[in-house]
């Protein structure tokens, strides 16, 4: 049945009402794309706190939403009337309905709750260690690039954008923000992107926390197109620079607090352990399955989702599959039950604020982390019984600001900065374009080198109970519920 264009739009919590086109409405009604209402978006955040139960369908919208509020704020954009005008076409639309499409579709290969179990894929690696691998990561967004390019069939992505008429490599490339234009891939890939631009406010909302909230419509006011040694970048008005601070600062305390916390972060970690588990033992879709699926049965990828995950786990564990394995069995019991494990805390495992530049310092930092987690299941593997487990948590990234010139140079691509994808850049009065830490009176300069260092380790009662006759945990009064 055909559909009106009055009824292609979405009303968004947050923007209110958002149109499609006929070519996004289309790709939303994919199961490729209907799945991603199956997953959280910040994985089991709503174990702390209850009302993150929003999805990453929502997201992707509020994404392409952002995505097309910057092309409208540079001057990049078509008319809504043209956008919508399935019977008009330009260089200017095709350019304007791509980026739109890259911010829609980039959380596409999302695993089960995010984040969360992505890491387990990632750690297995089953693809990336094939002979015949590209070498690529098992990650989000090599599959999310694969949907893209290898489904050309009736209801699949590839054969919907080409029956639109858009390269589907030119998508995929525009997700990976490896695209030829610098600054389409600032508005999809940056400090301050549109995909920052939205979950900031999104995952605040519906946390009830305040600490991602930051004045959009003010930053939107402010961006720029400026043009360095002949190409188009995104900057933003120095008459900004401390909402461009407040963004950051935001998002900086969102993953100290939020996030990496001890409560926050505990059972994405158990989850992300059980993820491992079960890909071992080979009760879990793999990544080649999942690609498979992709290329053949799009409708059994759609149940590659939460509520699959956690049937597995539920089903595992009420079968006694996890009998064999007693630290699995009661991760299982933790993460179904919603029993929290306990917080080791001592020394090696506080947060620190680090530089950048020191990697002398936080090799040494990581490494006394990893002495003390091997000296406690030495312990425990002593004086302990089965019951006595931990679970590890050291960040696999690390919590910055931006990421620090110095580090900025040794990875440039060419020899500009200023022509670097990801730094951001503020537009002076003078017409000059500088980096957001060479500004000098920015607060960011003086903290640009600076990063969050979250160690956490978890474990169960009864080792925590050893452990603090051990002398280990400096702090019992602090530990109840983690």
């Amino acid at each position: 049945m055909e559909v009106s264009p009055k009824s292609r739009i979405v009303f968004d919590p947050l923007y209110g009402f958002i149109h499609l086109t006929t070519l996004e409405w289309e790709i939303i009604h994919t199961p490729f794309y209907q799945r991603l209402r199956w997953i959280k978006q910040l994985g089991f955040t709503f174990y702390t706190f209850p009302g993150a139960e929003h999805s990453r369908y929502g997201h992707s919208i509020g994404v392409m939403f952002n995505a097309h509020k910057i092309l409208q704020r540079l001057g990049r954009a078509v008319t809504d009337p043209q956008l919508l005008d399935d019977g008009f076409s330009s260089k200017e639309k095709a350019y304007h309905q791509s980026i739109r499409l890259a911010a829609l579709l980039h959380d596409l290969g999302t695993f089960m709750f995010s984040h969360t179990t992505e890491m387990a894929y990632i750690r297995y690696g089953e693809t990336t260690h094939e002979k015949n691998g590209k070498g690529h990561p098992d990650d989000h967004e090599h599959l999310g690039s694969f949907i893209i390019k290898n489904t050309d069939y009736p209801g699949g992505i590839t054969y919907i954008l080409k029956q639109h008429g858009i390269d589907p490599q030119k998508i995929s490339n525009l997700v990976k923000g490896v695209d030829p234009s610098i600054m389409a891939n600032q508005i999809l890939h940056s400090e301050i992107d549109c995909d920052r631009m939205d979950y900031l406010l999104r995952d605040a909302h519906y946390s009830g926390i305040k600490y991602g909230t930051y004045d959009r419509d003010y930053l939107l006011h402010h961006f720029r197109v400026a043009r360095v040694s002949g190409h188009d970048v995104v900057a933003i008005n120095h008459n900004a620079l401390h909402a461009v601070e407040d963004f950051l600062m935001a998002r900086f305390a969102w993953y100290s607090q939020v996030v990496r916390s001890a409560r926050g972060a505990r059972f994405d970690a158990i989850a992300e352990e059980i993820c491992f588990y079960l890909l071992e033992k080979g009760k879990i879709f793999t990544y080649s399955q999942l690609m498979e699926m992709i290329e053949n049965d799009p409708v059994r990828f759609y149940t590659f989702n939460d509520q699959y995950f956690m049937q597995q786990v539920h089903l595992n564990y009420a079968n006694g599959f996890f009998d064999k394995n007693p630290r699995m069995k009661d991760l299982a019991f933790c993460l179904l039950f919603d029993h929290p494990p306990r917080t080791v805390k001592c020394d090696e495992f506080k947060q620190r604020i680090l530089s950048q530049d020191e990697d002398h310092v936080y090799d040494k930092i990581v490494k006394r982390a990893e002495d003390k987690i091997k000296e406690i299941k030495d312990i425990l593997k002593k004086k302990g019984t089965e019951k006595d487990w931990i679970v590890e948590d050291l960040p696999k990234k690390n919590i910055i600001f931006v990421k620090s010139r110095k580090k900025l140079v040794k990875s440039k691509t060419g020899e500009n900065l200023l022509l670097e994808r990801d730094p951001a850049k503020i537009l002076m009065d003078s017409g000059d374009v500088k980096l957001l830490g060479d500004v000098e009176n920015s607060i960011i300069s003086g903290l640009q080198d600076k990063f969050n260092f979250v160690p956490n380790v978890y474990c169960s009662d009864s080792a925590f109970e050893l452990l603090r006759k051990e002398g280990i945990i400096q702090d019992s009064s602090s530990q109840l519920n983690g």
